[in-house]
């Protein structure tokens, strides 16, 4: 854990967040500024700077099933809902803790960025 990351504090509890999910990998919560009426980031407990930084395949696939869960619990299954990971600087990364933004509420176009 890495005390000046927000995300890692946030596991911690020393930050509040409002959480929705977790399991023993990752931990969900409400994205503080929303892009979609739902939008939730699914975080690995343990601090991952990034995708390209991970290496536990148990990890990652916790992190897309806990996604999978809260769109779910979001009701977005239905209609559909989109699963972003940005990378780097260039992706759009702007916490350096890999995340999960679960996105839906309303249609995503294409292309995204």
């Amino acid at each position: 854990m890495s005390d000046a990351c927000i995300f890692c504090r946030i596991v911690s509890g020393t930050i509040p967040a409002a959480l929705v999910a977790s399991n023993a990998h990752a931990v969900a919560f409400r994205d503080v500024h929303p892009q979609a009426p739902s939008h939730l980031l699914v975080i690995p407990r343990r601090h991952v700077a990034s995708l390209s930084e991970a290496t536990d395949g148990g990890e990652l696939g916790a992190l897309l099933l806990l996604a999978a869960e809260v769109a779910r619990a979001e009701g977005l299954e239905s209609t559909g809902y989109r699963v972003v990971a940005n990378t780097g600087n260039d992706g759009g990364q702007t916490v350096h803790h890999l995340h999960l933004h679960v996105l839906g509420g309303r249609a995503m176009h294409w292309p995204p960025g």
